[in-house]
């Protein structure tokens, strides 16, 4: 059976706040819907009526590229343990740049984590939470440590040089909204 709510409770939040992994979904009216899954100590509840995680640099910038034009989200939540329980969040994403003045505010919230590249605040619309009876248990899940190194070897430069060949446009040839370095 599913709950609805129009804000993150208390509860929700302690369910969130649990999870090992999330997942992202964003679309636009044309081009491809994108699903990411998030792992990482990278989302936080800031308030019940504003979620946010930091984006990690990755093959792609899709996320930001569908907040840029048209700013709906949907963040889902699984538990792989005993209780099976479901949540989403549904609402409005935009992107949060290292320039943007908001940044210092925001990114105060997390772990320093190597490769960083934005941060994903999100107001929240509604919530839901739902059975998950069909979703596996999975025991003895760990975190992967691969894009922390990745980053921590290539350095802050390779990163932004990334970002410039790999993060501008998304698949769909959408704007990014990343900053584009003078070379």
């Amino acid at each position: 059976m599913s709950n609805f709510f129009e804000q993150v409770t208390p509860e929700l939040a302690d369910f969130i706040r649990a999870q090992p992994i999330f997942f992202v979904a964003t679309a636009v009216p044309e081009g491809r819907i994108n699903l990411s899954p998030k792992g990482m100590d990278t989302f936080r509840v800031l308030d019940p009526n504003r979620v946010a995680y930091i984006d990690l640099t990755g093959s792609g910038n899709e996320t930001a590229a569908h907040l840029l034009r048209d700013g709906r989200i949907t963040i889902m939540f699984c538990s792989f343990e005993e209780n099976a329980e479901i949540a989403r969040i549904y609402g409005r994403g935009v992107v949060i740049h290292p320039s943007h003045e908001r940044w210092p505010e925001l990114i105060a919230n997390f772990p320093q984590l190597p490769g960083v590249r934005q941060v994903m605040e999100v107001c929240v619309e509604s919530a839901m939470t739902s059975c998950g009876y069909a979703v596996p248990r999975m025991r003895g899940m760990t975190a992967r440590d691969t894009l922390e190194k990745y980053w921590t070897k290539r350095g802050e430069q390779e990163k932004e040089r990334y970002w410039q060949t790999h993060n501008l446009r998304s698949i769909d040839g959408l704007p990014t909204g990343m900053p584009e370095t003078k070379s």
